[in-house]
């Protein structure tokens, strides 16, 4: 049969393509909508980090500023007064121990040495022959007509000659140990710091002409309040930072004590030493360090990104309230005690167990609905 194609049957057609088309749409808008709604408010519901506060024990980090220092600084003098020969280094250089540093004009107690030393070869030979000649005395004897008295005479001159060689020699030795004096060596291994002369200038003794430091077993020295004297042991493990190393954190242990207390400062000396010793670093360098000390007491602690701070004064944390699978915030005022190791010891305002944000807390309001991200 075929069908006559009027406009009663085109209105027909296109009915049924938009009942085909829009039916289904509208079947499922609700769905879209309540999805559209669900996932606006999660949007809105922000999502935090949480962390329990604990019961541990409370740590004390005390911050220190000190100084790198040598074990040895020698301010080189000569013993002697006399003018500047010559001069071997110069600042900065390093030295062993034993080097020649610096030697003064020494012509006239050369030439006096070697007079000691030509008086002490002829006392020598005086010897000498007295010697040979009271041993033949006595080899000899009355075969020769010498008599006793002329041996004994003969004794007595090898005694003199035996004084007056040792006279002699102690004089030379004297004055070798004075021509020593116009040699500056270097007392032990280290690096010229200060250079306080020049070749031609007359020095006087006890004048210092050369500064010597030693480079090596450097310690760093600080100073510590009194209060704290009878907590820091020795070999009490320390942090140490210096400030020509940015960023890079040393270990150490306390070496020593002083515990004599500056007046004005009211604090005693801790000298620390670090525990690795590949460490480039010099005397003077300035140095940060952190002691942890144990205070004997418990305390309720919590995260230190927990912890808000206001202008006003105020100090916050956000303290999460769970009601079956809803979760709320309210912001909970507390007082601090001592921050050790990424922690805050809460003294008034939270009791272990009590749950709080410590992340995604810059912008909650107080009985914010929260999502609890899971880890």
């Amino acid at each position: 049969m075929l069908l006559s194609f009027s406009p009663e049957n085109k209105r027909y057609t296109m009915f049924g393509a938009i009942h085909r088309l829009f039916v289904p749409l509208l079947l499922s808008l609700p769905a879209l909508l309540f999805n559209t709604s669900f996932a606006a408010s999660s949007a809105k519901t922000p999502l935090v980090v949480v962390a329990k506060a604990q019961t541990k024990s409370v740590i004390k980090q005390v911050p220190l500023t000190g100084t790198v220092t040598s074990p040895k600084i020698s301010r080189l003098s000569s013993e002697v007064n006399g003018l500047v020969k010559s001069i071997n280094v110069d600042i900065g250089d390093l030295v062993k121990k034993g080097d020649v540093l610096l030697q003064l004009d020494r012509e006239i107690e050369n030439l006096t040495l070697k007079a000691a030393q030509a008086a002490t070869l002829q006392a020598r030979e005086i010897l000498d022959d007295a010697k040979r000649r009271f041993k033949s005395g006595k080899q000899l004897g009355k075969q020769v007509g010498i008599s006793q008295e002329d041996l004994d005479q003969r004794r007595a001159d090898v005694k003199i000659a035996e004084a007056a060689l040792k006279k002699l020699l102690a004089e030379e030795q004297k004055q070798q140990a004075l021509v020593n004096r116009y040699i500056i060596k270097a007392p032990f291994t280290g690096v010229i710091s200060k250079k306080q002369t020049e070749i031609g200038e007359w020095i006087d003794t006890g004048k210092p002409v050369l500064t010597l430091i030693a480079m090596h077993n450097l310690r760093i020295d600080f100073q510590v309040p009194q209060e704290l004297y009878n907590q820091i042991k020795i070999n009490n493990p320390i942090t140490i930072t210096l400030d020509a190393l940015a960023g890079k954190t040393l270990q150490g242990k306390i070496e020593a004590l002083v515990p004599i207390s500056d007046p004005g400062t009211r604090t005693f000396l801790v000298r620390a030493k670090l525990n690795t010793g590949n460490v480039k670093m010099s005397p003077g360098m300035s140095a940060q360090g952190l002691i942890r000390l144990d205070t004997g007491k418990d305390g309720v602690v919590v995260a230190r990104d927990a912890i808000m701070r206001y202008a006003d004064g105020r100090v916050t944390v956000w303290r999460v309230k769970s009601n079956g699978n809803k979760a709320t915030v309210a912001e909970q005022r507390v007082k601090l005690g001592h921050s050790f190791n990424g922690k805050v010891a809460v003294t008034e305002g939270l009791k272990a167990g009590d749950t709080v944000v410590v992340q995604g807390n810059e912008s909650l309001k107080q009985d914010q609905t929260v999502r609890i991200h899971q880890e």
